[in-house]
């Protein structure tokens, strides 16, 4: 009887990968890399440009949830049969990202037009680049200030590591982004009237593995402590249905 109750508890004290609840794969929009973690610790994490992690699902990646920060993405899957339904879970919204110091005396979006200014803002393939060229365009100042773009980043924490290292003097990027480098750096508010609509969605990838696990993250995230670890990290709530 010893015996067959050590066995037993050796087998309850199994690391989660051993006794066959392998962790599931989780696929996300770089700007959700610190708060995912803190919503749920378990689940492997691959952050990166939300249109590199779709083209990877596409190509048959082993992965088992996909988030994204724009619907673009989850809704071509959704329409190509890769996802299950997608669903919103988060907003944002746009800042300029300038370095502690702010060498270039930035203050307002107007002032990137100047002559000089080290621009970095994302590549037109990601949702971050998208929606920085939506919002300059509603400003009407694309071409004053795209002129002074140095650098595109295929992810929004290429952005944020630039400015934070003071190699641009900013950067667009997302709010919640802020936060991590907020010793670093200094964040100027966008115009709110000229704010892109800024949605994240997360779908359970249907060739899973384990769909029940993919199932029960995806209510993690949209659960009451989802939503208030998303809104302490900066992050905008859709509303309940």
């Amino acid at each position: 009887m010893k015996r067959l109750f050590a066995i037993a508890f050796a087998a309850l004290a199994l690391p989660a990968s051993v006794s066959g609840g392998t962790p599931i794969t989780v696929f996300a929009a770089a700007s959700l890399t610190e708060v995912f973690p803190r919503i749920a610790p378990s689940p492997r994490y691959s952050f990166a440009g939300s249109d590199q992690l779709a083209l990877q699902i596409r190509q048959g990646a082993p992965v088992d949830v996909y988030a994204a920060a724009s619907p673009k993405y989850t809704q071509l899957l959704y329409r190509d049969g890769f996802v299950l339904k997608p669903v919103v879970f988060a907003t944002n919204k746009l800042i300029i990202l300038v370095p502690k110091s702010n060498p270039a005396n930035i203050n307002t979006v107007y002032d990137l037009r100047r002559e000089g200014i080290k621009l970095v803002i994302g590549d037109r393939t990601v949702p971050i680049g998208t929606y920085t060229r939506q919002i300059l365009d509603t400003l009407g100042i694309t071409a004053d200030v795209t002129k002074n773009v140095v650098s595109q980043e295929t992810d929004v924490k290429g952005i944020v590591t630039k400015v934070a290292l003071g190699e641009a003097d900013a950067g667009l990027v997302y709010r919640t982004d802020a936060k991590p480098v907020a010793s670093r750096t200094r964040s100027i508010a966008l115009p709110d009237w000229a704010q892109p609509p800024i949605r994240y969605e997360v779908a359970v990838v249907k060739t899973s593995s384990n769909l029940t696990a993919a199932r029960a993250f995806v209510k993690q995230v949209v659960s009451k402590r989802g939503r208030l670890l998303l809104a302490q990290a900066g992050f905008g709530l859709p509303k309940k249905k």
